[in-house]
């Protein structure tokens, strides 16, 4: 059987990448080791989260199914940072276990173009330094113009637990022995990484009367733009929130040598995610501090595990009980799995072009934990990516590359090709320099037309799109015609909420642009005939139109450098004065811009000026 697209491996990132082949016509097949394991959550049973949580709501106006599926399946769901700038705003949900892969898997399941088998991949089918298939362990070979890797972290995955490594992925799932040995072979840098998992407690265990309710929001919030809300706000399940104890630092601080990463095993190369440490790693970095906060989280409806959110750990049983038990709260908790660490190879992503092709096959795409990221969001997001750039390739169209002022799927793709990691890298929104343009409220505005230009976005859905921009307008036109009258009843209303009266000279929109005036303040004053998600998009654009327009200057200067192009034949060694470092840095991720040669570190402003004088002389004509 030959297939136009293969994409090895059914977790978060592949799932996105064969429902966007499949999806735009082509003959797809989705190859796993195990078909209970699509759409999987190992680990945190989240959807969402700080700057996640926009990249969610990219993928949905981009044309992806996650926000989808989240959106009928979690058990709760809330904005945080609701108090801040629309910039840090970012939905969360608490997704459901069981709901959630079966949800997917009948999405996959009715797409016309894509098959779904279960087998293990353990090589490449290479011609030309070109992929044209898959190679099973039974040495089945599959043929295919096109192969996207989304193997998570079962490449050579060993769980850590103490002194104790054992072979096997996540659940205890057969890993893959030989895949990355052969990429290995083909030419690509090999690395080990590492993350990790916290314990699983019964819920009937827990006297939540020592914890703090974290209930969802009493607002129904929705990650897709097309979907109404699936649930009923009373139904959401509540997570809870308690703290470390010092008993509970004392018991790692005296334990520590019995841990994986801390001597129990000496042979560990992964590196664990910086910015999602094991709880090892807090106390010990972190020694100054009293308490870690940690969550509490129902994992489903259906049973009863909840999950201790900040707690993962490689410590043995023995000591993982001491330190569960020393928490408020859990007590006489009964654990029904013990934390552990997971290690597995990845490829260094440097080695990826921007639309995650690699540089040394052709034809070969990787998205997800191989290329070094951590969260279901950053793997579900490069996987749309990568299947929207499989499928244009194929029809022989430019990439879909989306840049830094664009998305956070930009700011998380550039960082990978450019920067590289140290560590499973995870999005945050201060690695966004532009985040004041990448909201959540926005995600529509800015990518569904790209979208709709690759085909997963509908005609219907483009003209809701454009009726939504139509009434922005509509609505700041209103404002910005219409002055408020000033009466007798306008007055004692400004006056309880202690707000300075306007003049009768202001406009509605010189109103909205007072910190104190808000949109639900002056819709229950006056009528303003449009729904919440107009008035909340007006009201950000004015109320912080300067910094808005602020970025948007800055963005321009950056784009304007994303247009000096360097030749792909360019041979730095030629490059006299440039720094060592800069030069092996330059030959190692071979920018194709200026600006993307900027943002690379060991490269300096001098290394730069010298770079671009030396295309002036040498590539006068290029643009």
């Amino acid at each position: 059987m030959k297939y136009e697209v293969i994409v090895v491996g059914g977790g978060h990132a592949g799932c996105e990448a064969a429902y966007s082949c499949a999806k735009k016509g082509h003959k797809t097949l989705l190859m796993t080791s195990n078909l209970k394991n699509i759409a999987d959550m190992p680990c945190n049973p989240h959807i969402g989260g700080s700057a996640k949580g926009i990249v969610v709501r990219e993928i949905d106006a981009l044309g992806g199914i996650m926000g989808k599926i989240a959106d009928k399946t979690h058990v709760q769901i809330k904005m945080l940072n609701s108090a801040k700038g629309p910039a840090v705003q970012s939905l969360r949900a608490q997704g459901d276990k069981i709901t959630y892969p079966k949800e997917m898997l009948k999405t996959l399941s009715e797409l016309e173009n894509l098959t779904i088998q279960e087998g293990m991949v353990e090589d490449l089918i290479i011609e030309n330094n070109t992929v044209k298939g898959i190679v099973l362990e039974d040495s089945t070979k599959i043929e295919s113009k096109m192969v996207i890797l989304t193997t998570g972290t079962y490449l050579k995955a060993d769980i850590l637990v103490s002194s104790t490594r054992t072979p096997e992925g996540p659940h205890g799932e057969r890993r893959s022995n030989y895949l990355s040995d052969n990429l290995k072979k083909y030419g690509f840098n090999i690395i080990r990484l590492k993350t990790g998992t916290p314990q699983r407690i019964d819920r009937s265990t827990i006297d939540f009367s020592k914890t703090k309710l974290e209930p969802g929001d009493n607002k129904y919030l929705t990650f897709s733009f097309d979907l109404e809300p699936q649930y009923k706000i009373e139904d959401q399940l509540p997570c809870y929130l308690t703290y470390t104890t010092e008993e509970t630092h004392k018991i790692i601080r005296e334990n520590i040598n019995k841990s994986s990463m801390y001597g129990a095993l000496d042979d560990i190369k992964g590196i664990g995610p910086r910015y999602c440490p094991s709880i090892e790693d807090k106390v010990t970095r972190f020694a100054d501090k009293e308490r870690h906060q940690l969550f509490l989280e129902p994992e489903s409806r259906y049973y009863d595990d909840i999950y201790v959110q900040g707690f993962s750990t490689s410590m043995p049983p023995e000591v993982q009980e001491l330190m569960v038990h020393s928490l408020p709260g859990l007590e006489k908790a009964k654990i029904l799995k013990y934390g552990y660490a997971i290690e597995y190879d990845a490829i260094y992503p440097t080695q990826l072009h921007a639309s995650l092709e690699t540089k040394i096959i052709n034809n070969l795409f990787t998205a997800g934990q191989i290329n070094g990221t951590s969260g279901y969001e950053e793997a579900a997001c490069q996987g749309l990516m990568a299947g929207i750039n499989a499928s244009l390739k194929l029809e022989g169209k430019d990439p879909l590359i989306l840049k830094r002022n664009d998305a956070y799927i930009g700011v998380l793709i550039d960082d990978l090709i450019t920067k590289g990691i140290r560590d499973p890298y995870r999005l945050l929104t201060s690695r966004a320099e532009f985040r004041l343009l990448l909201r959540s409220d926005n995600a529509d505005l800015r990518l569904r037309q790209y979208g709709y230009n690759v085909g997963l976005i509908s005609d219907e859905q483009l003209n809701k799109l454009n009726n939504k921009k139509d009434n922005i307008n509509k609505l700041q036109e209103y404002l910005k015609n219409n002055k408020l009258k000033i009466t007798d009843e306008i007055e004692e209303i400004f006056n309880k909420n202690n707000y300075s009266i306007p003049t009768s000279s202001l406009t509605l929109e010189q109103l909205i642009k007072r910190p104190e005036i808000t949109m639900e303040f002056l819709s229950s004053i006056i009528d303003i005939p449009f729904d919440d998600e107009i008035k909340e998009q007006v009201s950000i654009n004015l109320k912080y139109e300067g910094y808005i327009n602020k970025a948007i200057k800055e963005a321009d200067k950056m784009l304007k450098l994303e247009k000096k192009n360097i030749p792909q034949d360019i041979d730095y060694d030629k490059i006299k004065n440039i720094a060592s470092e800069a030069r092996q840095k330059l030959k190692e991720v071979r920018p194709t811009t200026i600006a993307q040669a900027i943002r690379i570190s060991g490269v300096n402003p001098s290394d730069i000026s010298i770079l671009s004088i030396y295309l002036r002389k040498e590539y006068p004509n290029n643009e």
